[in-house]
């Protein structure tokens, strides 16, 4: 199918091949140059469990306005080679108008790919980079795809020129001679996959990762210093912070497993420093002993938790909501905490900022919910402004004398925290019941005091309109949490070219639940769809468990790894509109 005259709106490309073949590299560059020709766009990766090497694909998407998620198809898919690319074959559905661009000597081409309808055309990509002198065939598929959308030359060289230039003249030469030769096989295809000409609005964007912006969020909320253990997907968050936090006066320590790093963190924060660290599931699941000491102990801290396929060691390289039991149930005893979950790419800095202000400002810990879907995307934003509502920083004893009480019974439940070696502020901050001076106590009065300071000052705490997104009108609302919010947003703008209003809610504050705000949010919803990535439907029992949901309640759900897109949440509103 043709492209319209004035080009897509939006298009998705997959890029595929072998361990070592640069699929990866061929969409970062894609995208960064698609973004300095004036487009939006969102990148995320399909790889295996393996440590190095193996299958790779790089998915992009771009389009002429801020892309809110991945396309549930492609129109484009380039094959470097075939090589385990049936592993691939879920991940990367054709649309009925697609192109495959496969090289003859990449192998051969799974079923499922060859039967799939799309137009295929033949490019000897491995023998068209033999003929330049430093060729990769990782460039001539980009000038491959370059060619077929559209894509200015010019912007395609100026990001090779800076990812290659380390390498030296003959390198970056290389790349160009390679990228032209892929832009004039474009045109033998047969493609026409344009994209409309971009919006070049006046502001910047920024290329930047989930992940990445989970760590500019922490060191604008005054993180410095870090402590983690390197796990899949949320390494690149540690990957990021080290060089920014040295920058800053801070530090980064890489711990020698999850325990270590979560009570180092809370070490570094006991002593005044703001603190963070970073995993996924399995290492949450060994931190949640040392979350229940720093609430007890009021000693504030941030835990990212970039969530993956699970239980166990699951599917690492691929997303999943299904920690939010363990993020708001997992400690024992009752320890109030906070749980907050960015709602896009761009989101993860905001999100991460406020986790870290709500730490500082209640003392107590904070855990925010990514998950690899947001974390490991990267996307082109609009460059986000400097959030200046982050005023109220942790309460500290300037001079406490002799009668400090660390755990004092206050009006708004926080109470000023003495950094050790200030004089006169010596206490005990440990997991056992203590009294207000902080000296362990075993009587009825301080462990039901101290229960209910903890939990009043979450409880009453002014979150502001920044508990969740919620946008437009209708009987109908969704209501999603974290990443799910992209694919429900373009749905809804998809129902509303077909006149169907439908309201968003998407939670940004998990916990501590907001009742009487969320349902003023659902005031006058008749029907209500629950949208999640879990297998058991996590979300909805946790909106079940917190208030009596409105009219009728509908519930779509499934585990990761196929992420639920926005024409399967239309689907459900369509089948379920009112007559």
């Amino acid at each position: 199918m043709p492209a319209p005259e004035n080009g897509l709106d939006s298009i998705s490309i997959a890029i595929l091949g072998s361990g070592g073949a640069g699929a990866l590299t061929a969409g970062s560059v894609l995208l960064e140059a698609a973004g300095k020709s004036g487009w939006y766009g969102i990148m995320n990766r399909s790889v295996g469990p393996q440590i190095r090497g193996g299958e790779a694909a790089a998915l992009v998407r771009l389009a002429a306005r801020p892309a809110d998620c991945m396309s549930e198809t492609h129109d484009l898919l380039i094959a470097i080679d075939w090589n385990n690319a049936d592993r691939f074959t879920a991940d990367m559905p054709l649309a009925a108008h697609g192109l495959i661009i496969s090289d003859p000597a990449g192998g051969d081409m799974p079923g499922a790919i060859a039967g799939c309808g799309a137009a295929i055309a033949s490019v000897a990509m491995k023998d068209l980079a033999g003929e330049i002198p430093g060729g990769r065939r990782n460039m001539i598929a980009l000038g491959l795809a370059a060619g077929i959308i559209g894509l200015p030359v010019e912007s395609l060289m100026a990001v090779v020129r800076s990812k290659l230039s380390k390498k030296g003249e003959a390198a970056v030469a290389a790349g160009g001679a390679c990228i032209e030769a892929g832009m004039a096989q474009a045109a033998r295809t047969g493609g026409d996959l344009r994209l409309a000409a971009p919006d070049r609005g006046s502001e910047r964007r920024w290329v930047i990762s989930g992940n990445e912006a989970v760590g500019l969020g922490a060191v604008r909320g005054g993180v410095r210093f870090a402590a983690a253990y390197p796990i899949t997907p949320a390494t690149e968050v540690l990957e990021w912070l080290s060089p920014a936090l040295a920058k800053l006066g801070g530090a980064l320590v890489q711990a020698e497993d999850e325990l270590s790093s979560i009570n180092m963190a809370i070490g570094a924060s006991y002593g005044g420093r703001a603190s963070i660290t970073a995993t996924s599931g399995p290492g949450l699941a060994l931190m949640v002993e040392s979350i229940g000491l720093a609430a007890a102990c009021e000693v504030p801290v941030v835990v990212v938790d970039v969530m993956r396929g699970g239980p166990s060691t699951g599917i690492p390289t691929k997303s999943e909501q299904s920690d939010l039991n363990i993020a708001v149930y997992g400690c024992h005893g009752d320890a109030p905490h906070i749980v907050v979950a960015p709602l896009s790419v761009a989101d993860c800095l905001f999100t991460t900022q406020w986790a870290v202000h709500l730490a500082e400002a209640m003392q107590t810990p904070a855990i925010v919910l990514s998950d690899q879907s947001l974390g490991q995307a990267r996307a082109v934003i609009d460059r986000p402004a400097n959030v200046a509502f982050m005023a109220r920083r942790r309460v500290y004893a300037a001079a406490p004398g002799e009668a400090y009480q660390r755990y004092a019974l206050t009006a708004d439940g926080v109470s000023p925290m003495a950094i050790p070696g200030t004089p006169g502020g010596q206490y005990t901050a440990d997991g056992l019941t203590h009294t207000q001076r902080g000296i362990p106590s075993s009587k009825r009065s301080d462990h039901q005091n101290q229960h209910d300071k903890r939990h009043d000052k979450i409880a009453g705490f002014d979150y502001g309109g920044h508990w969740a997104d919620s946008e437009g009108e209708g009987e109908i609302a969704i209501v999603v949490w974290g990443s799910m919010a992209g694919p429900a947003r373009e749905a809804i703008r998809t129902l509303a070219e077909e006149g169907i209003a439908v309201k968003l809610v998407a939670l940004r504050l998990i916990s501590p639940f907001l009742k009487s705000v969320f349902l003023e949010s659902l005031a006058g919803v008749r029907r209500l769809l629950i949208v999640e990535q879990t297998h058991s439907g996590q979300f909805h029992q946790y909106l079940r468990a917190q208030c009596d949901l409105p009219g009728e309640v509908r519930h779509f759900h499934r585990p990761g790894p196929h992420l639920i897109g926005p024409q399967e949440i239309c689907a459900q509103i369509r089948d379920w509109k009112p007559s």
